[in-house]
């Protein structure tokens, strides 16, 4: 059991210290990392800025969608008020105020004046009975007058206290209330405005998808340029051996007196050609590095080795894939793209349409002022609730919506026809790509024929050479023959790769 758990161990740290070390120690992996194609596109995905952005894009977008759908639901605001006014809103002009005022005056005035007109109109014999009872007429008035005054000091105050109940004092207005509004039928706009943000979530989707492939096709390409750069330049040394072998043996044979220094410099020149050949190539596949370095995040001095560059045969010959139109038009997100702005474009002409239709919306809520109006003028706060339907019903506007909308389809025929013609485009690009598979396949089946014939023809031209029947010219035709192969079956193996990338981004199915 013991001998279990310590083989379960071995395993664990057999499995995970390449992981552990590939990510967590770069000091000392770094040197001499591996990268295989996969580790590429993760670290360009995740490196890449523009995806980054379209990914930040798609979030803001999806916010936007769920801000559409609170349209549908009803909405509550708050309002508070205040306000100072410099003269307080009078009921009562100053002519009825004055009369109020002097409301006991004027009518005691009358009623004394009722009073001793009456009494100036008694017959003598009903003042003799008063006399008779102990009352003189001046004593009567006096007393009248003396209730007079009492009634009219009462009406006066009466008066007075009608003015002030009639002043409002509004000076100081505080007001507040909390609307709640419900749209009923808004002409289509709502759902026309949520069709349009889910449209604009989906195009930034397509934008992400469309940048992602992007990111892809060029990693891929990056990748297999460093492969090939990496073959040529293993190409490119063994060439350069090749010849100053053969550049040692013409001049020994030249000390010997079998060959002439005129082939000896025609044999220099071989060797001069194929060293600047190799610093050609070693600076391309610096460049390269860098590229692929620059795109996967890392530091552009990174020492890496792919996975790929050690191979013997970079690619193999493969079945020609199906013409698949459709699966280009069902899958590429640029005509996705194309088609959301069809869509969209229709989805405004919707809601300018809409400004021709009538709109319903409910309403309802709550108001308080101060001062409040429901029992008099009174400095406290009151409120009341209220509901209410809301219609609005366009009659005229001289044609604005009208132009609007032509507008509107005219944008939409635009995007059909950008649509037609990306069709065309992705067709022809995906038979271009389909062919290009093609004639890359057919061009590596005659590159690896071409490396049999080229091995042989400088086997048997160094071998006649040793036996002096062949002189150096021939044996370098041969070399120079046998390179040309070794490459052409290089850039063959390389353009097999690639024109399988380009078909599968032709086709949207670049994984």
């Amino acid at each position: 059991m013991k001998r279990k758990g310590i083989r379960m161990v071995k395993g664990w740290v057999k499995w995970f210290l390449p992981f552990y070390l590939f990510t967590f120690l770069p000091s000392t992996m770094d040197a001499q990392r591996l990268l295989t194609l996969d580790s590429c596109r993760v670290m360009a995905l995740r490196n890449n800025k523009q995806l980054g952005v379209s990914k930040l894009k798609q979030e803001m977008a999806a916010n936007v969608r769920k801000s559409a759908r609170t349209k549908y639901l009803p909405h509550v605001s708050a309002i508070g008020t205040y306000q100072f006014t410099s003269e307080p809103i009078s009921l009562l002009s100053n002519d009825q105020k004055t009369a109020l005022n002097n409301l006991g005056t004027v009518a005691a005035g009358n009623l004394q004046q009722g009073f001793t007109t009456t009494m100036s109109q008694l017959p003598p014999q009903f003042l003799q009975s008063l006399g008779a009872m102990g009352l003189s007429p001046e004593g009567i008035q006096q007393l009248a007058g003396q209730g007079f005054t009492d009634l009219g000091k009462t009406l006066n105050a009466i008066g007075q206290e009608i003015v002030e109940a009639f002043d409002t004092d509004t000076r100081n207005m505080f007001a507040g209330s909390v609307m709640l509004s419900q749209p009923i039928f808004m002409g289509g706009s709502i759902i026309a405005m949520n069709k349009m943000a889910d449209l604009g979530e989906e195009m930034a989707s397509n934008t992400t998808e469309v940048r992602r492939q992007s990111t892809l096709y060029n990693i891929d390409k990056a990748y297999w340029q460093v492969v090939s750069l990496r073959h040529k330049q293993r190409l490119a040394e063994s060439y350069l051996e090749l010849v100053k072998k053969f550049d040692a043996d013409v001049h020994k044979m030249i000390d010997e007196g079998v060959a002439t220094k005129s082939d000896g410099l025609s044999v220099d020149v071989k060797v001069n050609e194929a060293e600047m050949t190799l610093t050609k190539v070693n600076d391309g596949l610096v460049l390269s590095k860098m590229l692929l370095c620059q795109l996967c995040g890392l530091p552009l001095n990174e020492s890496v080795t792919l996975a790929d560059e050690n191979q013997e045969n970079i690619a193999v010959v493969e079945l020609t894939p199906e013409l698949n139109v459709e699966q280009a038009v069902e899958n590429r997100p640029e005509l996705k793209l194309l088609q959301n702005s069809v869509d969209l474009t229709r989805q405004a002409t919707n809601v300018l349409k809409a400004g021709n239709l009538p709109q319903v919306a409910l309403t309802g809520g709550y108001a308080v002022t101060n001062p409040s109006l429901f029992n008099g003028f009174e400095r406290k706060f009151r409120g009341f609730w209220n509901v209410g339907v809301l219609v609005r019903v366009p009659i005229w506007n001289w044609g604005d919506v009208m132009y609007k909308v032509r507008a509107s389809k005219g944008a939409t025929a635009i995007a059909n026809l950008e649509l037609a013609e990306a069709r065309e485009s992705i067709e022809l690009q995906v038979n271009q790509n389909t062919f290009r598979v093609d004639e890359a396949n057919k061009k590596l089946s005659m590159a690896q024929a071409n490396i049999a014939h080229a091995d042989e023809n400088l086997r048997t031209a160094n071998l006649g050479f040793r036996e002096g029947v062949i002189s150096p010219t021939t044996v370098m035709e041969a070399q120079t023959a046998w390179l040309q192969a070794q490459s052409q079956k290089i850039d063959a193996e390389i353009d097999v790769r690639l024109s399988q990338v380009d078909l599968q981004k032709s086709l949207g199915v670049l994984e």
